[in-house]
């Protein structure tokens, strides 16, 4: 990840375009190409995956703060 860009790399991009593409099939019975899938990728990774990512590091440091005490309890005395 570059600065505050989120990535994916080419085959999990691909892997993604696929689930959309088959979500617009399956579930609104309509046919959405790559270039449409990718853009609606785009969007995701701009406008939503963000909000995803720092609830990841708010959980992250939460967990790692209540659990300070049980790796300092593992010290020698």
């Amino acid at each position: 990840m570059k600065g505050n860009e989120l990535s994916l790399n080419r085959e999990k991009r691909a892997e993604i375009i696929s689930s959309i593409k088959d979500f617009f099939q399956r579930e609104r019975d309509d046919e959405v190409g790559d270039l449409g899938a990718g853009l609606i990728l785009d969007f995701f990774i701009a406008e939503i995956a963000p909000e995803f990512y720092n609830q990841g590091v708010g959980d992250a440091y939460k967990y790692a703060d209540e659990h300070l005490e049980d790796v300092l309890s593992l010290q020698k005395l």
